[in-house]
């Protein structure tokens, strides 16, 4: 039967907004719907749009439903986070008619518990075989996977999906993730869990997002990561950093790097430094 969209999180994008997308990412409309087309969608996605957390980390205002997504990252040329990012790729993959669904998870469950319900978005892509689509998670997978327990290796790096004792699937991130796992159960679909996290997530101090600068981009083999003032490059081999050391050099990083033009540069290395004081007081 085929899955009508509830609610304005779950609606695809429209034909307008699909051909801007697949502009954005440099792909052509697929002529069949299979995992092949799923896979190159997939991995243009990460290599066109930066993951990041300025909004939280600044205070901007954020929102859930794709079609906020779709102003900011497509015509704002913003990245975005798990929300932003899940949401979107969703939205344009129904927009082709791929059959989408948008699950509810938990990063860090296994550390947190039951409280972390809600602060991730992940989608299960169903074609010859359930798939794990997952472009949210920053430094993680680049390609699809099947929805079947197992080890994982793309470009070297090493991810498994194991399910744990009560029931639900553990995405087990590389060594040096940034998130360590998320849970999920392929059935478990839960809105109002993911817009009640939102707030959290966007506001409270305690909020990862919110006392911590974190971007990050995948490229041909890895990823570079910026958290506050350490920027990483990381392969499957390992990992340089240098240290980011004026507003300049941070707006440059942002425009050169991570491909995001943001005005209020300035603002951010400021919100930086004074992060910084405080974890050195």
């Amino acid at each position: 039967m085929e899955h009508v969209p509830t609610s304005d999180h779950e609606a695809p994008l429209t034909p307008g907004q699909l051909d801007a997308y697949l502009a954005r990412i440099g792909v052509d409309r697929p002529i069949s719907l299979d995992v092949g087309s799923l896979s190159r969608l997939h991995r243009a996605h990460l290599m066109a749009f930066t993951w990041e957390a300025l909004d939280a980390f600044m205070g901007w205002p954020s929102a859930i439903p794709p079609a906020a997504a779709f102003a900011k990252m497509v015509e704002g040329r913003r990245g975005g986070w798990c929300y932003e990012m899940n949401g979107l790729f969703g939205a344009a993959l129904a927009a082709l008619g791929f059959r989408v669904t948008r699950l509810c998870g938990g990063v860090n469950r296994a550390l947190l518990g039951d409280v972390a319900i809600g602060n991730h978005l992940t989608l299960r892509v169903d074609l010859d075989q359930p798939y794990l689509a997952e472009v949210g998670l920053a430094d993680g997978i680049v390609e699809p996977v099947p929805l079947t327990a197992g080890p994982i290796r793309q470009r070297g790096f090493d991810f498994s999906l194991l399910p744990t004792a009560d029931g639900w699937l553990r995405f087990h991130n590389h060594a040096n993730g940034m998130a360590h796992s998320f849970d999920f159960r392929p059935d478990h679909s839960d809105e109002a869990a993911i817009s009640a996290t939102l707030g959290w997530l966007t506001q409270d101090p305690g909020s990862p997002f919110t006392n911590a600068l974190a971007i990050m981009r995948h490229n041909a083999d890895g990823y570079i990561a910026l958290k506050n003032d350490c920027l990483r490059s990381v392969t499957a081999d390992g990992a340089s950093e240098r240290t980011i050391t004026s507003a300049d050099d941070l707006a440059d990083t942002l425009k050169t790097i991570f491909k995001l033009d943001i005005p209020q540069s300035g603002r951010v290395w400021e919100k930086v430094q004074a992060v910084s004081r405080q974890e050195a007081s």
